[in-house]
């Protein structure tokens, strides 16, 4: 799918809030509301467009700590660590690297004996690193136009 100025803007008012209106988004990039709905529907459809989510706060529904975790898993246990770790709740995102670890997981515990409850079922798996999360910087960048 070509993806021209308009539907660039359009899917820059979709990141910043994904809530608003057709009407509100052709208002700001100067179309009419179905025309906005068209384009949208295009977009979800040529899947460039994956969805759209709630932004829940870990910290308010009652999760202490954010972490990011790096496993190098032992030889033969990557691919079961790969189903395993679809299961997991504390997991919010999963990527699997280049590099010395295989593994970087962003994950959310309640408290630090959550935190060793989780590393002890990772370590079956690999070698874990554990990073404990201060402040976010970046939040959910928008992807731009290349």
């Amino acid at each position: 799918m070509k993806i021209d100025s308009l539907n660039w803007q359009i899917l820059s008012c979709l990141q910043q809030n994904a809530r608003q209106s057709n009407a509100e988004i052709g208002r700001k990039v100067g179309i009419s509301s179905p025309a906005v709905a068209e384009r949208i529907r295009k977009m979800e459809d040529a899947g460039l467009i994956q969805g759209y989510y709630a932004d829940v706060s870990p910290f308010e529904s009652g999760y202490q700590l954010k972490a990011i975790v790096t496993l190098r898993a032992f030889m033969g246990k990557l691919k079961p660590f790969l189903a395993k770790v679809k299961t997991y709740d504390e997991v919010i995102n999963c990527y699997r690297v280049t590099g010395n670890e295989n593994i970087v997981m962003e994950v959310i515990l309640k408290n630090q004996k959550h935190l060793e409850i989780f590393i002890d079922q990772l370590i079956t798996y690999g070698e874990c690193k554990t990073q404990i999360v201060l402040s976010q910087i970046v939040s959910k960048n928008e992807v731009k136009s290349v």
